[in-house]
């Protein structure tokens, strides 16, 4: 039997690819290794806690989630996060330090929370308000997101609000962080205004639906997994086997998937970028190659509930960020009742804590034990936990290096010359759940246009 549409990968990216291709009418085959399907996205209830395993939630800036999410019947089930009440601490010496308000990553919009934060030298904050009288100095090739903030404002608005902040986001190092790939529109404000905090000050600032920062389901993301589900059973197959080879044959692909081989007229490799690489090592080296010069790095999510009743710490705010020059395992850690609504029962408290690479080989027990012993030092938790979670995710989020830009082209020209192959992911052009969505979206769109005739002017 030969395949109209084969997609190996059941993350957000495939399912959605999927999900629109199956809507047009077309049956695709997704293959999946793991027991279940959606990636990083996997929500978790203990003691009626909702638990997020991975991502947490999306920007509701960008239109992509939202347009799928009301696509599947699930509009009524978003929410945003208390941005009323979004308060974030940096870590300063061992101890919790407000981020001053009025900050767009590190440009700052407001003069008197710079004036007065304690996260700041006074050479910082004058190196920053200088930072206002730049001109535009023309084009610059790409450069790591490091020099472009250290240019701008500073190694200490780096160190104490620029690598937490990123870290945060990406788990990478800003040395190494493409700013063309990472902070576009930072760039292209420079480029116009010269100065960062001058351009922010001019430009409208982006919202996402109904005003907040971030959205989500009322039940986890688990929810749009689940509708993708029993939206795709009728109208597509799910096969849970590891893809083991991919081989171009005359007009379209075959793919082997534990010892059978399977033909398809398209293919949507929706992996990360290594495990797209080592399928195409043999029958497209330079592609693969490209494909593996895409680094990932590995993070933990670990959530810790405890009783209210013996929580020893008072929390405002939604968290706090650890500057690399503080950190030990953890990155950051949210305070999940106070981020997101119909989160935690009134009697239990969450901590979400985000760990990276260098925690990878603590077992469990370690782990836990580690979090809790940073906890007790940064905010002074000494209650015991009445249950934790941990999910692991190796080589699972994308960096987008200096060069990224050249590097993802020359993988899309090399893409094109292979009618029926198409990419997505989170290795390419965005790393949230909306980019995904809409690279999901235009692999399955690329697809159909192949087989929906373009009208003919009479």
């Amino acid at each position: 039997m030969r395949h109209r549409a084969l997609i190996i990968g059941g993350g957000i990216s495939g399912l959605s690819a999927a999900y629109y291709l199956s809507k047009a009418g077309i049956h695709p085959t997704l293959l999946e290794r793991r027991p279940r399907i959606g990636g990083v996205i996997q929500t978790s209830v203990q003691q009626g806690c909702v638990l997020e395993e991975g991502p947490d939630g999306f920007l509701g800036a960008k239109p992509w989630a939202m347009n799928l999410i009301r696509e599947l019947g699930l509009a009524d089930q978003v929410i945003g996060s208390n941005d009323h009440s979004r308060v974030t601490y940096i870590v300063k010496k061992g101890k919790l330090v407000r981020m001053p308000e009025g900050l767009m990553m590190m440009v700052p919009t407001k003069i008197m929370p710079i004036v007065g934060t304690r996260l700041l030298s006074w050479g910082a904050k004058f190196r920053m308000g200088l930072e206002i009288f730049r001109k535009p100095k023309g084009p610059h090739p790409d450069r790591s997101v490091y020099d472009f903030l250290l240019d701008h404002y500073g190694q200490e608005s780096i160190d104490y609000l620029a690598e937490p902040l990123l870290a945060g986001v990406y788990g990478g190092d800003p040395r190494e962080m493409s700013v063309n790939s990472v902070l576009a529109r930072f760039v292209d404000i420079e480029a116009k205004y010269g100065s960062l905090t001058r351009g922010v000050l001019a430009s409208p600032r982006p919202k996402g639906a109904g005003g907040s920062f971030l959205q989500t389901l009322k039940g986890g993301l688990g929810q749009l997994i689940h509708s993708l589900e029993d939206a795709l059973r009728p109208s597509a197959d799910v096969i849970h086997e590891n893809v083991e080879a991919v081989e171009q044959i005359n007009a379209g692909f075959r793919v082997r998937a534990n010892g059978d081989w399977l033909q398809t007229d398209h293919l949507v490799l929706a992996t990360p970028a290594h495990d797209g690489a080592q399928l195409l090592r043999n029958t497209q080296p330079e592609l693969s190659a490209l494909l593996a010069g895409i680094p990932y790095t590995s993070s933990i999510t670990l959530a810790l509930g405890y009783q209210k009743a013996t929580f020893d710490h008072p929390l405002n705010g939604h968290g706090f960020l650890v500057p690399k020059k503080e950190r030990r395992y953890i990155f950051g850690c949210t305070w999940v009742g106070n981020k997101f609504d119909y989160r935690v029962p009134d009697d239990k408290v969450v901590l979400r804590c985000f760990l990276g690479t260098d925690a990878m080989p603590l077992s469990d027990e370690a782990l836990v034990d580690a979090a809790r012993a940073e906890l007790r030092s940064i905010i002074g938790v000494k209650a015991e936990p009445v249950f934790h979670n941990i999910a692991r995710w190796p080589n699972s989020m994308a960096q987008y290096t200096v060069g990224h830009e050249k590097r993802v082209a020359r993988i899309e020209e090399l893409v094109r010359r292979k009618p029926g192959l198409h990419l997505a992911g989170n290795a390419y052009h965005g790393i949230g759940i909306p980019d995904c969505v809409r690279m999901g979206q235009e692999a399955a769109m690329a697809i159909i246009s192949v087989y929906t005739p373009t009208p003919q002017p009479a």
